[in-house]
């Protein structure tokens, strides 16, 4: 798959939607004249001839900027301005650039931090808060509110160290109950049934993120700092312990993204891992999926980096600019 597709594959692609009236302005409305006869606005055409139609429509510049998590409008394609970074951990967030609550809506239920609701050791309630958020996100984004129904949650990283300060995000220390919190959160989020696990006609109500991949459980301690740390870790402890909370995030949870951390791994970049984002997870794991939202997006699967880790990676390891780019797109496709 060359570059050109992998950006657009990965990015331009959710913007494009289907008929329905009730999200914002969009590129593939059928009162509009001037779009509505092209070919990757007919939704009963393959995903990847829709790409292959809007890649040949766009310049080089158009598909650089839609690189970074603020992705601007393409005007004369009528597709709108998207941004892909929302937060939703234990409930609707302004973390992130998606959503400010300065308009009608003030704020957003929030539940209990991760380390204490899972604490419950109850799947089913785990799956209704995530349940409960994705519904009030898709009522903020149907008011208008809201820039992006793609959410960078859950963190499913396992607690080795209850000094670490992102530990109340987590579920805990234990990597099979952390998966199970992550397909209970993942499948509640992005709307299907928890019993089943299968999407309604390959719909979703919004996009969930498992964070942050992989062996990441530092911030700062002792002159190590999560941007530069190298986690020196054996194939066994990623096969028993640092994995299977990302795997069954995938493969039982279908989550739509997995989020690459700042670190290293045994001296690699996570970003610019090509056996763990492209052997392990799209190869073994089969994470490659095509879905749909139930309104607005349509979304292919979906690999995104840490906020700025790219630019770490220029910063603090060693890649020229230029590398640190290529190298990430091209282990993540």
């Amino acid at each position: 798959m060359g570059l050109h597709k992998i950006i657009v594959i990965t990015i331009i692609i959710s913007f494009l939607s289907n008929t329905e009236s009730t999200c914002l302005p969009f590129s593939c409305d059928a009162s509009n004249p001037d779009t509505i006869k092209l070919q990757f606005c007919n939704s009963s055409l393959p995903v990847d001839q829709r790409v292959d139609d809007l890649i040949l429509r766009l310049n080089l510049d158009e598909k650089i900027s839609q690189l970074g998590n603020t992705a601007p409008a393409i005007p004369r394609l009528n597709i709108p301005a998207y941004e892909w970074w929302s937060e939703a951990l234990h409930g609707l967030s302004m973390e992130g650039l998606g959503v400010k609550f300065n308009g009608s809506i003030k704020a957003a239920t929030q539940f209990p931090q991760i380390i204490l609701t899972a604490s419950t050791f109850d799947e089913h309630l785990w799956y209704r808060i995530a349940q409960a958020i994705s519904r009030e996100a898709r009522a903020v984004y149907n008011a208008g509110e809201l820039k992006g129904m793609t959410f960078w949650a859950p963190n499913v990283n396992i607690l080795r160290d209850p000094r670490w300060g992102r530990a109340q995000e987590t579920a805990g220390e234990d990597p099979m109950m952390v998966g199970k919190y992550a397909v209970a959160y993942v499948r509640g989020l992005q709307g299907d049934s928890f019993e089943g696990g299968k999407l309604k006609d390959g719909h979703l109500q919004a996009s969930a993120c498992c964070k942050h991949f992989a062996a990441q459980d530092l911030d700062y301690w002792n002159g190590h700092h999560r941007f530069t740390f190298d986690a020196q870790v054996t194939p066994q402890d990623m096969a028993d312990s640092f994995q299977p909370p990302f795997k069954t995030c995938v493969e039982e949870g279908k989550a739509t993204s997995l989020m690459c951390a700042y670190s290293r791994l045994n001296g690699v970049s996570n970003c610019a891992n090509y056996d763990l984002l492209t052997t392990t997870a799209r190869r073994q794991w089969g994470f490659n999926g095509n879905l749909k939202t139930n309104y607005c997006l349509l979304l292919k699967s979906y690999i995104v980096s840490d906020c700025d880790a790219i630019r770490v990676m220029r910063d603090s390891h060693g890649y020229t600019a230029e590398d640190a780019v290529a190298t990430s797109l091209k282990a993540g496709k």
